[in-house]
Protein backbone atom coordinates (compact mmCIF):
# COMPACT_ATOMS: atom_id res chain seq x y z
CA UNK A 1 0.00 0.00 0.00
CA UNK A 2 1.28 3.61 -0.81
CA UNK A 3 1.28 6.57 1.62
CA UNK A 4 1.21 10.05 -0.03
CA UNK A 5 4.02 11.96 2.92
CA UNK A 6 2.64 15.24 1.40
CA UNK A 7 -0.54 16.51 0.04
CA UNK A 8 -2.84 19.82 0.37
CA UNK A 9 -6.30 18.15 1.26
CA UNK A 10 -7.96 21.52 2.25
CA UNK A 11 -6.69 23.36 -1.27
CA UNK A 12 -8.12 20.35 -3.84
CA UNK A 13 -10.69 21.98 -5.80
CA UNK A 14 -13.32 19.29 -5.03
CA UNK A 15 -15.80 19.48 -7.87
CA UNK A 16 -14.09 16.89 -9.87
CA UNK A 17 -15.20 14.32 -7.42
CA UNK A 18 -18.77 16.54 -7.24
CA UNK A 19 -17.49 18.25 -3.95
CA UNK A 20 -17.52 15.36 -2.03
CA UNK A 21 -13.96 14.78 -0.13
CA UNK A 22 -15.21 10.98 0.72
CA UNK A 23 -15.16 10.78 -3.32
CA UNK A 24 -12.04 11.80 -3.27
CA UNK A 25 -10.89 9.44 -0.22
CA UNK A 26 -12.20 6.69 -1.89
CA UNK A 27 -10.24 7.46 -5.05
CA UNK A 28 -6.94 7.17 -3.37
CA UNK A 29 -8.32 3.71 -1.44
CA UNK A 30 -8.97 2.22 -5.37
CA UNK A 31 -5.40 3.73 -6.17
CA UNK A 32 -4.02 1.40 -3.55
CA UNK A 33 -3.34 5.05 -1.24
CA UNK A 34 -3.61 3.89 2.50
CA UNK A 35 -2.76 6.87 3.93
CA UNK A 36 -2.02 10.99 3.38
CA UNK A 37 -0.06 13.64 5.63
CA UNK A 38 -2.26 16.89 4.67
CA UNK A 39 0.51 19.82 5.26
CA UNK A 40 -0.72 22.98 6.80
CA UNK A 41 1.05 26.27 5.18
CA UNK A 42 -0.92 28.95 6.50
CA UNK A 43 -1.79 29.24 11.04
CA UNK A 44 -5.28 30.97 9.65
CA UNK A 45 -6.30 27.69 7.85
CA UNK A 46 -4.66 25.07 10.63
CA UNK A 47 -8.41 24.25 11.79
CA UNK A 48 -9.84 23.24 8.48
CA UNK A 49 -6.45 20.78 8.20
CA UNK A 50 -7.02 19.35 11.74
CA UNK A 51 -10.43 18.93 11.08
CA UNK A 52 -9.48 16.47 8.30
CA UNK A 53 -7.59 14.80 10.30
CA UNK A 54 -10.13 14.23 12.50
CA UNK A 55 -12.25 13.45 10.64
CA UNK A 56 -10.78 10.58 8.18
CA UNK A 57 -8.32 7.67 10.16
CA UNK A 58 -6.11 7.66 6.80
CA UNK A 59 -5.11 11.40 7.29
CA UNK A 60 -2.36 13.13 9.51
CA UNK A 61 -1.72 16.64 9.52
CA UNK A 62 1.07 18.70 10.32
CA UNK A 63 1.06 22.50 11.35
CA UNK A 64 3.15 25.74 10.11
CA UNK A 65 3.71 28.43 7.62
CA UNK A 66 5.22 28.40 4.40
CA UNK A 67 8.50 30.16 3.99
CA UNK A 68 6.24 32.07 1.05
CA UNK A 69 3.51 33.15 2.96
CA UNK A 70 3.07 37.18 4.08
CA UNK A 71 -0.67 37.26 5.06
CA UNK A 72 -2.15 35.38 7.92
CA UNK A 73 -0.54 34.68 11.56
CA UNK A 74 2.75 34.90 12.22
CA UNK A 75 3.73 31.63 13.86
CA UNK A 76 5.71 31.83 17.27
CA UNK A 77 7.75 29.00 18.96
CA UNK A 78 5.03 29.11 21.97
CA UNK A 79 2.10 28.52 19.15
CA UNK A 80 3.37 26.14 17.29
CA UNK A 81 4.26 23.59 20.22
CA UNK A 82 0.97 23.93 21.57
CA UNK A 83 -0.93 23.20 18.07
CA UNK A 84 1.59 20.38 17.40
CA UNK A 85 0.97 19.12 20.98
CA UNK A 86 -2.29 17.52 19.57
CA UNK A 87 -1.27 13.94 18.80
CA UNK A 88 -3.27 14.27 15.00
CA UNK A 89 -0.37 16.57 14.38
CA UNK A 90 2.78 14.57 13.82
CA UNK A 91 4.98 16.64 11.74
CA UNK A 92 6.53 20.81 12.16
CA UNK A 93 5.79 22.50 8.43
CA UNK A 94 5.55 22.97 6.04
CA UNK A 95 9.09 25.45 6.44
CA UNK A 96 12.06 26.28 5.41
CA UNK A 97 13.19 29.36 2.63
CA UNK A 98 11.82 30.27 -0.71
CA UNK A 99 14.10 32.96 -2.72
CA UNK A 100 12.76 32.32 -5.78
CA UNK A 101 9.18 34.12 -5.25
CA UNK A 102 11.37 36.28 -2.47
CA UNK A 103 13.46 39.13 -2.73
CA UNK A 104 14.99 41.63 -0.72
CA UNK A 105 15.95 41.57 3.25
CA UNK A 106 15.19 38.30 3.43
CA UNK A 107 15.84 38.17 7.26
CA UNK A 108 12.14 37.67 8.33
CA UNK A 109 12.05 34.53 6.33
CA UNK A 110 15.07 33.10 7.93
CA UNK A 111 13.70 33.83 11.69
CA UNK A 112 10.48 31.98 10.83
CA UNK A 113 12.90 29.08 9.96
CA UNK A 114 14.68 28.89 12.46
CA UNK A 115 11.20 29.36 14.92
CA UNK A 116 9.93 26.21 13.23
CA UNK A 117 12.83 24.34 13.92
CA UNK A 118 12.84 25.25 17.60
CA UNK A 119 9.05 24.52 17.92
CA UNK A 120 9.85 20.96 16.51
CA UNK A 121 13.05 20.38 18.81
CA UNK A 122 10.82 21.47 22.01
CA UNK A 123 7.70 18.99 20.87
CA UNK A 124 10.35 16.31 19.13
CA UNK A 125 8.33 16.17 15.98
CA UNK A 126 10.16 15.96 12.52
CA UNK A 127 9.96 18.65 10.11
CA UNK A 128 8.86 19.09 6.97
CA UNK A 129 11.36 21.38 4.44
CA UNK A 130 10.20 23.57 1.52
CA UNK A 131 13.84 24.69 -0.09
CA UNK A 132 14.30 26.74 -3.17
CA UNK A 133 17.13 28.08 -4.12
CA UNK A 134 18.19 28.50 -0.75
CA UNK A 135 20.12 25.74 -0.30
CA UNK A 136 23.00 27.00 1.34
CA UNK A 137 20.85 29.01 4.31
CA UNK A 138 18.62 26.19 4.45
CA UNK A 139 21.31 23.77 5.37
CA UNK A 140 23.00 26.46 7.71
CA UNK A 141 20.17 26.95 9.57
CA UNK A 142 19.23 23.25 10.06
CA UNK A 143 22.83 22.79 11.11
CA UNK A 144 23.28 25.91 13.80
CA UNK A 145 19.65 25.08 15.03
CA UNK A 146 19.97 21.18 15.76
CA UNK A 147 17.42 19.85 13.56
CA UNK A 148 19.69 16.76 13.45
CA UNK A 149 17.69 16.43 16.95
CA UNK A 150 14.79 15.49 15.37
CA UNK A 151 15.33 14.79 11.33
CA UNK A 152 12.19 15.01 9.07
CA UNK A 153 12.02 15.29 4.94
CA UNK A 154 12.91 17.71 2.42
CA UNK A 155 9.85 17.35 0.25
CA UNK A 156 8.98 17.88 -3.13
CA UNK A 157 13.25 18.02 -3.83
CA UNK A 158 14.20 19.20 -6.75
CA UNK A 159 18.23 19.91 -6.11
CA UNK A 160 21.16 18.16 -6.87
CA UNK A 161 22.70 15.12 -5.36
CA UNK A 162 25.21 17.44 -3.20
CA UNK A 163 22.28 18.72 -1.30
CA UNK A 164 20.65 15.60 -0.95
CA UNK A 165 23.21 13.92 0.66
CA UNK A 166 23.63 17.35 2.99
CA UNK A 167 20.26 16.57 3.77
CA UNK A 168 21.14 12.84 4.41
CA UNK A 169 23.72 13.60 6.71
CA UNK A 170 21.73 15.90 8.88
CA UNK A 171 19.49 12.84 9.40
CA UNK A 172 16.85 13.53 7.48
CA UNK A 173 14.47 11.82 4.12
CA UNK A 174 14.37 13.23 0.90
CA UNK A 175 10.89 12.68 -0.58
CA UNK A 176 9.78 12.86 -4.30
CA UNK A 177 6.64 14.59 -6.42
CA UNK A 178 5.38 14.59 -9.61
CA UNK A 179 8.01 16.26 -10.78
CA UNK A 180 10.61 13.35 -11.05
CA UNK A 181 8.33 12.21 -13.50
CA UNK A 182 8.76 15.09 -15.72
CA UNK A 183 10.16 14.27 -19.55
CA UNK A 184 13.18 16.69 -18.80
CA UNK A 185 14.06 15.67 -14.82
CA UNK A 186 16.67 12.75 -15.95
CA UNK A 187 19.18 15.08 -13.00
CA UNK A 188 16.45 14.40 -10.15
CA UNK A 189 15.67 10.50 -11.69
CA UNK A 190 19.05 10.02 -10.39
CA UNK A 191 19.17 11.66 -7.29
CA UNK A 192 16.03 9.22 -6.57
CA UNK A 193 18.11 6.16 -7.83
CA UNK A 194 20.71 7.65 -5.45
CA UNK A 195 19.04 7.81 -1.95
CA UNK A 196 18.98 5.12 0.59
CA UNK A 197 15.97 3.12 0.65
CA UNK A 198 15.88 3.33 4.32
CA UNK A 199 15.37 7.38 3.62
CA UNK A 200 13.06 7.57 0.21
CA UNK A 201 9.81 9.01 0.44
CA UNK A 202 7.03 9.77 -2.40
CA UNK A 203 4.44 12.64 -2.34
CA UNK A 204 1.97 14.26 -4.41
CA UNK A 205 1.98 17.76 -3.44
CA UNK A 206 -1.87 18.18 -4.42
CA UNK A 207 -3.22 20.07 -5.56
CA UNK A 208 -0.11 21.30 -7.39
CA UNK A 209 2.86 19.35 -9.63
CA UNK A 210 0.53 16.32 -11.07
CA UNK A 211 2.48 13.36 -12.65
CA UNK A 212 2.71 12.48 -16.26
CA UNK A 213 0.49 12.17 -17.66
CA UNK A 214 -1.53 14.02 -15.68
CA UNK A 215 0.91 17.36 -15.76
CA UNK A 216 -1.16 20.68 -16.28
CA UNK A 217 -3.91 18.87 -14.51
CA UNK A 218 -5.14 19.16 -11.11
CA UNK A 219 -3.33 16.76 -8.57
CA UNK A 220 -4.89 14.79 -6.43
CA UNK A 221 -3.51 11.69 -3.75
CA UNK A 222 -4.06 8.95 -5.89
CA UNK A 223 -1.93 9.99 -8.78
CA UNK A 224 0.97 9.26 -5.91
CA UNK A 225 0.87 5.78 -7.52
CA UNK A 226 2.46 7.20 -10.57
CA UNK A 227 5.20 8.95 -8.87
CA UNK A 228 5.68 5.16 -7.03
CA UNK A 229 5.95 3.84 -10.22
CA UNK A 230 8.73 6.41 -11.72
CA UNK A 231 11.00 6.34 -9.04
CA UNK A 232 10.57 2.31 -8.94
CA UNK A 233 11.25 2.15 -12.41
CA UNK A 234 14.60 4.05 -12.14
CA UNK A 235 16.04 2.01 -8.83
CA UNK A 236 14.75 -0.98 -11.15
CA UNK A 237 12.51 -1.99 -8.22
CA UNK A 238 8.96 -3.82 -8.12
CA UNK A 239 6.02 -1.07 -7.42
CA UNK A 240 5.42 -3.30 -4.30
CA UNK A 241 8.85 -3.15 -3.06
CA UNK A 242 9.11 0.53 -3.62
CA UNK A 243 5.69 0.81 -1.75
CA UNK A 244 6.17 -1.24 1.01
CA UNK A 245 9.83 0.66 1.01
CA UNK A 246 8.33 4.28 1.43
CA UNK A 247 5.66 3.26 3.90
CA UNK A 248 7.46 2.05 6.43
CA UNK A 249 9.71 4.99 6.02
CA UNK A 250 7.14 7.12 6.41
CA UNK A 251 5.93 5.29 9.48
CA UNK A 252 9.20 5.23 11.23
CA UNK A 253 9.49 9.23 10.73
CA UNK A 254 5.96 10.56 11.21
CA UNK A 255 4.92 7.42 13.57
CA UNK A 256 1.24 8.12 13.15
CA UNK A 257 -1.69 5.99 14.76
CA UNK A 258 -2.01 4.37 11.56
Amino acid sequence: MLIDSHCHLDRIDLSRFDGDMDRLMAAATEAGVEHMLCVCIDMNNFQAVRDLAGRYAQVSCSVGVHPSAREGLEPDEEALAAMAADPEVVAIGETGLDYHYNEGDLTWQRERFRVHVRAARAVGKPLIIHTRDARADTLAILREEGARDVGGVLHCFTEDWDTARAGLDLGFHVSFSGIVTFRNADALRDVARRVPADRLLIETDAPYLAPAPFRGKMNHPALVRHVAECVAGVRGESLETLAAVTAQNYRRLFNPCT
